[in-house]
């Protein structure tokens, strides 16, 4: 099931969205500081539904913003629109700072979105418990991708020898994942809160989240340019504000979430209902940082080889947005 810009536009924004902008934007805009929020996929409930409340309930309003949500292909795509300035602040997996920073980009990490791990292991129907993957294979984005290294920990966890025991395999998006898990290519598939269209589908069913894998990580982030983080403080301040207002009526308000986010992402709503009950756990309530937890994300990463170097940790994230006041 795949949701594309055009259908997003058309299903949230109608005839309130600039043509082939690919972006949502609140009606009735007034005049106020521009801000562009850039979101690394479309089909992620926990990057994409705080936003969107925040624009539907006119909180970017309310803290006198004229926003916009673009949605991006993936993290290297969101990464060169913030660097070009086609997004201000961009909403990613927390590990795209670490590995951006390192390949010589002016980004850091402002706050935390969603704490922990809300990735999912999905399984075929046949697999009943983890231990039934052995022998058989794991579908991922690509090789080097966080959906990779959450694979390789789970290996790891399970006492798994990779290409022995168990095979990860780079299968690609979601309707690749959904196509591959039919086909018995592969046996189970690591995705974000995604897996719940994968369960609704019927070809496979959540069988854990990541962070019984991942104790210390952190899920979601938001960040900038270090220019920006110096030239418009106070707007990134009142952007993040908006976003965790956002958070609030997510955590308080179930039934009108699951409605707004189902029909912005494209999702079906039991699909949407199940991940809200995977997600809401771990929203960040104030976006403060768990520095332990970016530590141990960037050993893993070098453990893996997918970072060549530590930088200090400092470089990779500032403090001086949170904690986020609302």
């Amino acid at each position: 099931m795949t949701t594309t810009r055009r259908s997003f536009l058309k299903t949230i924004a109608g005839p309130t969205a600039g043509a082939g902008t690919g972006t949502w934007r609140p009606r009735s805009a007034r005049p106020a500081p521009a801000v562009k929020v850039g979101c690394v996929v479309l089909g992620d409930m926990g990057i994409n539904a705080p936003t969107m409340i925040a624009l539907e309930k006119g909180y970017f309003k309310q803290n006198d913003l004229d926003a916009e949500m673009i949605p991006f292909k993936g993290g290297p795509d969101l990464l060169k629109g913030v660097l070009a300035g086609g997004a201000d602040i961009g909403l990613t997996g927390a590990t795209g700072p670490l590995v951006f920073r390192v390949r010589g980009t002016g980004i850091r990490a402002i706050a935390t979105i969603l704490e922990k791990n809300h990735f999912t292991l999905t399984v075929s129907p046949q697999i009943k418990k983890v231990e039934d993957l052995k022998g058989g294979s794991i579908g991922v984005t690509v090789v080097g991708s966080t959906t990779w290294v959450f694979a390789r920990m789970l290996a790891r966890k399970m006492g798994w020898e990779p290409e022995k025991d168990i095979k990860i395999v780079g299968v690609g998006g979601i309707d690749a994942q959904a196509a591959a898990l039919k086909r018995g290519e592969t046996q189970g598939c690591i995705f974000g809160d995604a897996g719940s269209v994968l369960e609704y589908q019927g070809v496979g069913h959540i069988i854990m989240r990541l962070d019984e894998v991942t104790p210390k990580w952190i899920s979601l982030i938001a960040y900038s340019t270090d220019e920006l983080i110096k030239t418009k403080k106070d707007t990134l301040q009142r952007t993040l504000k908006s976003i965790f207002q956002g958070q609030k009526f997510f955590r308080e308000n179930p039934e009108e979430t699951i409605r707004i986010a189902s029909k912005g992402i494209g999702w079906p709503e039991p699909a949407t209902r199940r991940a809200y009950d995977l997600v809401k756990p771990l929203l960040s309530v104030d976006g403060r940082m768990d520095l332990d937890a970016m530590k141990v994300m960037q050993d893993t990463l070098l453990e893996l080889n997918v970072l060549k170097q530590r930088l200090p940790l400092d470089q990779h994230y500032t403090t001086e947005f949170v904690p986020v006041k609302i």
